[in-house]
């Protein structure tokens, strides 16, 4: 009986040098990789006669692994030519060069960096350069073939920085549509299209939701000197009198460090002088203006509480004074300005101050012009709260012009005036004949501006929150409007009895054909057609324009009033003209979209006088049988 052949022990096979990776199992292909880029000179060669070790497949690393030489810092082109030698799928070979020669460890020629080794092993896809044609690439990501190479990089730059060259001139040779030779470029269009394109278009002109405002302050570089009159006081200590005697500059350093706190608080009387300098420092930049700001209200508050009751005495501003604050800070100087002792030492030291406001180009203008102006507001709100015979009657009305003639300056126009809301308003309350003053008050308001934008706005710096504000607010509406119509004299502005009454005769002459009629200064000019259209145009603008804030002002008459069951007649009748009389002269044009948003505000009014005219109505009585009679 024949016994079975013996089966041979299985053996790991040898790896064949000349093998390609294809033949070799999954794993073992992997291995490759790994034994090139960590021992880049143990490759076996076909002329060595040392067989290749036997390596079993689950090694990472060869068991021959050496760390490379220091020569493998110095690259050569050895790059390049082991790149073009290696197959599109298979491992990287050496060249025939180094085939046929074995590596030699000295030379510096059969060395590479592991950089070079690392791009070598990689696909051709993640390899420097651009890829040769018909070179077979993995397409499995979609930025394997992304090359990130210097020169690449370079070449997108250039070309980015070529595309805004063009850009720019393409931008510099384009017509302006806005200019006057826009004719030039409309002659291509026939009759037709130009019809077209001018039934379609749409205006850019719309009614502005700011007012424009009026240029009162005109910016300073440097603000003008402040010299303290120390030539009436006496000092008290030998600190007081450095500080006296020191040059301005070195007494705006006092008040930085805060010595003048530690001089004058709590003292038992603070000189007039010094109360005068610290309020002409609040025209100064945010740094010293807040500074003095401080000071001068402690010392105030101070003073107050020191003093009794019966020999109350705080120091406040002329209107002199604030007129010159004013001054300061860009607006023109008033022409009844007597110089005062502060004026002229002021022009004399001119040129021995130097002027260490440096921190003035640190803050915006605007922003350190309404610093400056809040100083100022909040302490004349205490000047009128603990002395309220401070400034007579004409004084106040001619503080209040001053002061919303300052809030209507063009920088301050989308900067919030609470301040200067409370301010007028207890300016308002200071007023001791408050029926007489009403009318000269309102006709120098009326007077601040000539836009009715500003006007507008003027009329809203005062609350609707007490009695005398919604007087104001009723009565200045009225007497712009009609300033704005040149109704002056015609109507019986303040011997009527009623406001509504003469709002409804007001309401028929603001129609806009009305209005157009009124604005007979805009004449036409008698050039081509296509000027005396945008001449229409611009007309038809300024009229809807104008529309718009006189029939706010009407609403703001309305709604100041307290509208009484015996008022509900009159308010009807406003109701009625404002739909006889505005709503149905306005013609909607996709061209004219101010003519939209001008009837989108009639029709709101509208609405709300409607409501009001629900409330007002007297109440139904009723029969009640528990009722005593």
């Amino acid at each position: 009986m024949s016994t079975p052949p013996k089966t041979p022990p299985h053996l790991p096979q040898r790896q064949d040098p000349k093998s390609t990776s294809l033949d070799r199992p999954p794993d073992q292909r992997l291995l490759c990789p790994a034994q090139h880029l960590c021992s880049p000179i143990s490759l076996p060669t076909p002329k060595s006669p040392k067989k290749p070790k036997i390596q079993m497949a689950g090694e990472i690393f060869p068991t021959d692994w050496s760390p490379p030489p220091v020569e493998f810092l110095n690259q050569k082109a050895l790059q390049t030519q082991w790149v073009g030698a290696a197959g599109p799928q298979g491992r990287k070979r050496l060249p025939k060069e180094l085939e046929q020669k074995p590596l030699d460890l000295d030379s510096k020629q059969g060395m590479t960096s592991l950089e070079e080794l690392f791009w070598n092993m990689a696909s051709p896809s993640q390899q420097p350069g651009t890829p040769k044609k018909g070179s077979h690439t993995d397409t499995s990501g979609s930025s394997e073939n992304y090359v990130n190479s210097l020169d690449y990089l370079l070449q997108e730059k250039r070309e980015q920085a070529l595309d805004q060259k063009w850009e720019k001139l393409l931008q510099r040779d384009r017509p302006d549509p806005d200019s006057s030779n826009s004719e030039n470029s409309e002659v291509h269009l026939m009759p037709e299209q130009r019809i077209l394109v001018e039934k379609f278009s749409v205006s850019l002109k719309a009614i502005p939701p700011v007012h424009p405002g009026e240029t009162v302050f005109l910016p300073r570089r440097h603000p003008l000197p402040c010299v303290l009159d120390s030539s009436h006081l006496k000092p008290h200590s030998h600190l007081e009198e450095l500080f006296l005697s020191s040059p301005p500059d070195q007494q705006l350093g006092f008040l930085h460090s805060g010595l003048l706190s530690n001089l004058y608080l709590h003292a038992s009387d603070c000189p007039v002088p010094l109360l005068q300098w610290l309020f002409q420092l609040l025209t100064w930049p945010p740094e010293t203006s807040s500074r003095a700001f401080g000071l001068l209200w402690d010392l105030s508050v101070d003073g107050l509480f020191c003093q009794s009751d019966e020999d109350m005495r705080l120091w406040c501003p002329s209107l002199e004074q604030l007129a010159e604050a004013f001054h300061s800070l860009g607006a023109p100087r008033p022409d009844p300005c007597a110089p005062g002792p502060s004026q002229l030492s002021g022009s004399m030291a001119e040129n021995k101050i130097s002027l260490s406001c440096r921190e003035q180009e640190d803050a915006p203008q605007e922003v350190a012009l309404d610093i400056s102006l809040s100083y100022i507001y909040k302490f004349l709100m205490l000047c009128v709260l603990m002395r309220p015979g401070s400034f007579s009657d004409q004084s106040l009305l001619q503080l209040m012009e001053l002061l919303c003639r300052a809030g209507l300056d063009v920088g301050l126009r989308l900067l919030p005036k609470t301040d200067l809301q409370q301010l007028l308003l207890l300016l308002l309350e200071g007023v001791c004949d408050w029926p007489g003053k009403l009318q000269p008050l309102c006709s120098a308001l009326s007077r601040v501006s000539n836009h009715h934008h500003n006007l507008l706005a003027l009329v809203q710096f005062f609350p609707n929150v007490t009695a005398r504000g919604r007087e104001l607010r009723s009565q200045l509406s009225l007497v712009v409007i009609t300033r704005m119509l040149g109704q002056q004299d015609a109507l019986p502005l303040w011997r009527e009895k009623t406001p509504l009454t003469l709002l409804g005769q007001l309401l028929s002459r603001m129609r806009p054909s009305s209005l157009r009629q009124h604005l007979h200064a805009e004449l036409l000019p008698s050039g081509p057609t296509r000027q005396q259209q945008q001449a229409g145009a611009e007309l038809d603008h300024k009229v809807c324009y104008l529309c718009h804030s006189l029939l706010m002002l009407a609403g703001v008459v309305v709604s100041s009033r307290d509208i009484t069951p015996d008022q509900g007649g009159e308010l009807q009748l406003l109701c009625m003209q404002l739909d006889r009389h505005i709503n149905t002269h306005i013609r909607e044009s996709p061209q004219a979209m101010h003519r939209t948003k001008l009837k989108d505000l009639a029709t709101q009014m509208y609405i709300r006088w409607q409501e009001l005219l629900t409330h007002c109505q007297p109440q139904a009585q009723y029969f009640s049988p528990w009722k005593s009679t």
